[in-house]
């Protein structure tokens, strides 16, 4: 059995799960539940180039274009919509924790850029929300390196399209359904790879970067992905998911990739004793 279909598995089975439980009712099995809206997800467009030209307004209010933040450095590229209750908390604070993980430093070695998706959504709300991952990050040097930006629906169409990257505006729920990802663009604005879930390795960031910052392209890589949506089966379509939810179906996921870890490990020792055993017996 491959492993990251496998994991793709269980972690969509512990997330129904936890779900279903965390609203009083029982889960619906997985091979009936249907899947995530269409429009929700990230197509890997490896090595499209996306819209320098393209206008925005960083956290101060200032107009820019996206060119400004390339050309030297490789750029890290994370959706989120400040307002989100949910999943891009989440995935906010594992990109803060990644970045701080890595001795290469935001505005130095790299640049970050977080846009909102929402049209809706305002410079002075890009700037709490980066005051917050600074503080987290805890790199007052970063705040040169870390952009939050806001635009119009056109712009913020223009990148999500070239970036492959799809969400759903769900107006009964009043929220976006969306996935959460990293893009890793290298300094002329090319797409280089994708890292998918909350929080990523350090060391695949850093890996990410360095390869971005000499002009590799990377694979198609299998997208384990989050939504902010499962399924109501009283409702018949997709809803929220709690915040703790997610948090447990994370530790769930640790949990089996441990057990996976130690049954391997164990595996591996037992063909080695009997390899051992075999060539003793032979002499």
């Amino acid at each position: 059995m491959k492993l990251a279909p496998y994991l793709v598995w269980l972690l969509t089975s512990a997330l129904t799960l936890l779900a279903g439980r965390a609203q009083g009712q029982a889960a619906l099995p997985l091979e009936n539940l249907p899947p995530p809206p269409k429009n929700v997800g990230f197509d890997q467009n490896i090595g499209r180039t996306v819209p320098l030209a393209a206008t925005f307004k960083d956290e101060t209010g200032k107009s820019v274009v996206l060119g400004d933040y390339f050309g030297k450095k490789p750029v890290l590229l994370s959706f989120a919509y400040f307002t989100c209750p949910m999943l891009c908390e989440l995935s906010m604070q594992g990109l803060s924790s990644s970045l701080k993980g890595m001795n290469l430093s935001a505005g130095q070695d790299f640049e970050v850029l977080t846009v909102s998706f929402d049209p809706r959504e305002t410079p002075p709300m890009a700037r709490a929300k980066k005051d917050v991952a600074l503080s987290r990050y805890g790199r007052p040097e970063a705040a040169a390196g870390w952009h939050f930006l806001t635009g119009d629906e056109h712009a913020i169409e223009s990148l999500a399209t070239a970036a492959g990257f799809r969400y759903e505006w769900d107006a009964e729920a009043k929220q976006y359904a969306h996935a959460t990802g990293l893009v890793v663009l290298m300094p002329n604005g090319q797409i280089a790879r994708y890292l998918f879930g909350v929080e990523y390795a350090p060391r695949d960031v850093r890996f990410a970067l360095v390869e971005a910052s000499q002009g590799k392209l990377g694979s198609v890589v299998d997208q384990l992905l989050l939504l902010c949506y499962h399924y109501d089966p009283k409702a018949g379509r997709y809803g929220a998911v709690a915040i703790d939810t997610m948090r447990a179906g994370g530790a769930l996921t640790l949990v089996a990739l441990g057990a996976f870890v130690i049954l391997s490990t164990r595996g591996e020792r037992k063909l080695k004793r009997k390899a051992s055993s075999s060539a003793t017996g032979g002499e």
